[in-house]
């Protein structure tokens, strides 16, 4: 998980922990529990229906035949009912709280509305038609389709204990917990503390596939952000029930009508009754085993279409962090009296950082989706599809009035909804919260805010190495407040060993956030590291000083001279051209030694090495997602394979430049879902080097110094180990998702993951390229395909993955190392 995707995301979780009730004093509610039994077995029933006589509230008992409502509504008796059993009605205390034991008698009654065979489950009946008339049900088998959405998402605070109300950061805080309320029957506190709303227009076509999402009106209490509203329509949040998986947080669960769902869930038939003048079959399921990625819940079924007209369905208990429920409620309707689409949605979530637990504070999700104006089958014009970005906001979406979002919302907001933003008003204008979000901004990003200037990261204060000894670094750049096109960073360090300061400057010029267009132009002479990773921490960063395997004397000083400009056609498909003019110094006080004229003749040295090159990347992403910032962005992937493609020139003679050449690369990267078994990632890349290059230039293969595991690098590898002119790489990983050790009991409850990987380098050097230049002394020739593999253990402790990792080949050099264990921070769902 990146935790520097957007910084006023801060501002909403800061408002989350702090803002902990300003609400009106909620009326007193009539609060049931109770357990029905089998007056004859006396054992609990499942699935039995509780309801206020009179009303459209009620629920369902738990597998445990344990039952609860709170509400509001006005109701002197409640109806308990279960199909093949006699009902049974008792009465009730208004605002109060009442317990009842209830036991049902068997009765004669028998389900006429389905034909089954002998021995046959009357459910299982109605979940094959379910699954055979799929194509027909699910508007994925329309030509096209489109409707206005309006989405409605509030975070609510739970756990509000007296320890958490004393804290001495909340203490100028202490009027806003005068209305805490608490529930009786779970024993949480909660309170709502947050609203979005937005409203889109969403059209799509089938074929060719084409879809296109435009935010026409969006607010959030407490945040003014574009860049947050595409995340708050519906192109991102897609709930699909005909889907044999629905993807939720990076999880696959099955869904209830998978067309392999008998072998996943245990199915029964409950109910029938008329729903908006349908009759429908009401089916209970729930899994068969424990710990898989499942639902528990029910579900309607039309008799005639066997479509789903409505699904209220919970997770059960899974092998995921930080949430400790989850449940979705999908409502569907006819569309021109043919097509079933939803036109209501509900999604609930309880997030906490402690499994199940009533004293830390945790946070519920509610996401409300409202659908109208729904058109099938009635394709428009191609340019209404075309687009070059996944989600359009418009420019006014943001400040439309409040006399807009009263005649616009799909429903009118409640009076608890309404006092969420007059709260977060208050607040964050109050100077001890603008504090407290400095202070969180700047441990979350690294940087400290000032109106006009952030200072960092932090984490390169200081950092050691064995070329520079003790490092110290300051640096920074401008904030969005001074400019949100145009930003000036830097820094300025200085070794202690090496006695040299180092510097770098540069700015970026955004003409366009979304798509893309940017120029970056920067100077530096600093340390790097030649062969490291593109995902590897950088030198100077205090964590990789620390964790290192062993002292770092093989920095490289780099003068360099560069300009950037980025240019993106649509989302995924961008062009990158670059002119970069480098000169590397060697190592310590040594000198480059290179053979002109071959390995035979006398060499010479060289106090540096400079290059002028121009360079064009093109990136190729189907459908790849971002998170959009004023100067960065956070790429949240594809389920498509991401192509790059990269050519370089080495220009001659330019600004003294010693060499002439040519690079090219092409690499290819997805991750492959495959559902229940976890997922596969690979990372393959070819590339091959033209001209007679010194080895600085050439490809030096990332190692790793580190006991920190690295997706882009070998893990039993060193810098400089292998160095080639023409090359092959392949990565492959496979993340099963706990899939072994969820079924087994003592490992069960801990929650691992399991995960695999092998890496393949196969490379050659030209006897041009041998001969030219002296190489490091650990520098070994590609001869033969380099192997390693690897197995590791995620989710200990919820953020920290174990890897055991083993080289296969090249075991006969001296300072081998073939076997070793690498330790990783990771935290994810």
């Amino acid at each position: 998980m990146d935790l520097k995707n957007n910084i006023r995301v801060i501002k909403y979780i800061l408002l989350i922990i702090i803002s902990l009730s300003y609400s009106n004093t909620y009326a007193q509610l009539t609060k049931i529990t109770g357990k029905v039994t089998d007056s004859n077995t006396k054992k609990p029933l499942p699935f039995v229906n509780v309801q206020l006589i009179g009303t459209n509230v009620g629920c369902t008992t738990g597998f445990d035949g344990k039952f609860a409502i709170e509400t509001k509504t006005k109701a002197d008796s409640i109806l308990i009912s279960y199909i093949g059993y006699n009902s049974q009605k008792r009465k009730i205390k208004r605002r109060a709280y009442q317990n009842f034991k209830i036991s049902l008698e068997n009765s004669n009654f028998e389900l006429s509305e389905v034909v089954i065979r002998p021995k046959e489950n009357p459910a299982h009946v109605i979940l094959k038609n379910v699954i055979k008339n799929k194509v027909h049900n699910s508007k994925y088998g329309l030509e096209s389709y489109e409707y206005d959405i309006y989405n409605k998402i509030q975070i609510d605070a739970n756990n509000i204990t007296e320890s958490f109300k004393k804290k001495r950061s909340l203490r100028p805080f202490q009027f806003i917990f005068e209305n805490v309320d608490t529930s009786t029957i779970n024993g949480k506190s909660y309170l709502p503390l947050l609203l979005t709303e937005t409203v889109s227009k969403y059209i799509y076509r089938k074929s060719p596939r084409e879809e296109k999402e435009t935010i026409i009106a969006s607010r959030a209490s407490g945040i003014n952000n574009s860049s947050i509203s595409t995340f708050l329509g519906n192109m991102y949040q897609k709930i699909s029930i005909y889907e044999n998986y629905i993807g939720l947080f990076n999880k696959n669960f099955v869904s209830p009508i998978a067309n392999f769902g008998l072998r996943t869930y245990r199915y029964y038939l409950v109910d029938s009754a008329t729903i908006d003048n349908h009759w429908c079959y009401k089916l209970m399921f729930k899994p068969r085993r424990k710990q898989e990625l499942t639902f528990t819940g029910e579900i309607w079924i039309t008799d005639s279409t066997w479509a789903v007209k409505q699904v209220d369905m919970k997770i059960t208990e899974v092998n995921m962090n930080f949430v400790n429920a989850m449940s979705i409620a999908q409502n569907f309707n006819l569309v021109d009296n043919k097509y079933w689409m939803v036109d209501r949605e509900s999604f609930i979530v309880d997030f906490n950082v402690v499994d199940k637990s009533e004293k830390v504070t945790g946070f519920y999700g509610h996401k409300t989706s409202l659908f109208k104006n729904i058109i099938v089958n009635q394709p428009r014009p191609n340019e209404d599809y075309k687009t070059n970005v996944a989600v359009n906001v418009e420019k006014d979406a943001w400040d439309r009035p409040k006399e807009y979002w009263d005649s616009t919302r799909f429903e009118e907001l409640n009076n608890e909804e309404k006092t969420i933003y007059k709260m977060v008003d208050t607040i964050v204008e109050m100077p001890a919260f603008k504090n407290i979000y400095d202070i969180i901004t700047m441990v979350v990003t690294g940087y400290y805010q000032t109106k006009n200037f952030e200072f960092g990261p932090y984490f390169t204060l200081y950092s050691f190495n064995g070329v520079e000894g003790n490092r110290f670094k300051i640096g920074g750049r401008t904030s969005n407040k001074w400019n949100d096109k145009f930003r000036i960073y830097g820094h300025l360090a200085y070794g202690t060993r090496d006695k040299k300061f180092k510097y770098r400057l540069g700015a970026v010029f955004v003409f366009n956030k979304n798509p893309r267009r940017a120029l970056d132009i920067s100077y530096k002479k600093d340390m790097e590291q030649l062969g490291e990773s593109v995902r590897a921490l950088k030198q100077d960063n205090i964590v990789s000083s620390i964790f290192r395997k062993y002292p770092n004397y093989s920095l490289t000083m780099v003068e360099q001279y560069k300009a950037a400009f980025s240019y993106e056609y649509f989302n995924g498909f961008s062009n990158k051209l670059t002119f970069t003019r480098r000169e590397v110094f060697p190592l310590l006080d040594q000198k480059f030694q290179i053979y002109e004229n071959g390995a035979n003749n006398t060499s010479t040295t060289y106090n540096s090495l400079i290059t002028s090159e121009i360079e064009l990347k093109t990136h190729f992403a189907y459908r790849e997602v971002f998170l959009v910032e004023k100067f960065n962005r956070k790429s949240f992937g594809t389920k498509y394979p991401r192509l790059n493609i990269w050519y370089a020139y080495g220009i001659p003679n330019l600004f003294n430049s010693q060499f002439s050449y040519h690079k090219f690369q092409i690499a290819i990267k997805q991750k492959v879902n495959l559902w229940s078994f976890g997922y596969t990632q690979y990372i393959l890349s070819w590339g091959k080097i033209w001209g007679n290059l010194p080895y600085p230039i050439l490809e030096v293969h990332p190692g790793n110094e580190t006991y920190s595991y690295d997706d882009y690098a070998f893990s039993r590898i060193n810098y400089y180990d292998f160095i080639s002119d023409e090359y092959f790489v392949a990565n492959i990983s496979h993340n099963f998702q706990g899939l072994f050790f969820n079924h087994i009991p003592l490992l069960r409850k801990l929650k691992w993951r399991e995960v695999i990987y092998g890496k393949l380098l196969i490379g050659k050097l030209s006897k041009q390229n041998l001969e030219y230049s002296k190489f490091p002394s650990n520098t070994s020739l590609l001869t033969k395909p380099y192997y390693e593999v690897g197995a590791g253990i995620e989710n200990i402790f919820k953020v920290i993955r174990v890897d055991a990792s083993w080289r296969l080949s090249y075991l006969d050099k001296p300072d081998v190392i073939p076997f070793g264990f690498m330790v990783t921070l990771k935290v994810d769902f």
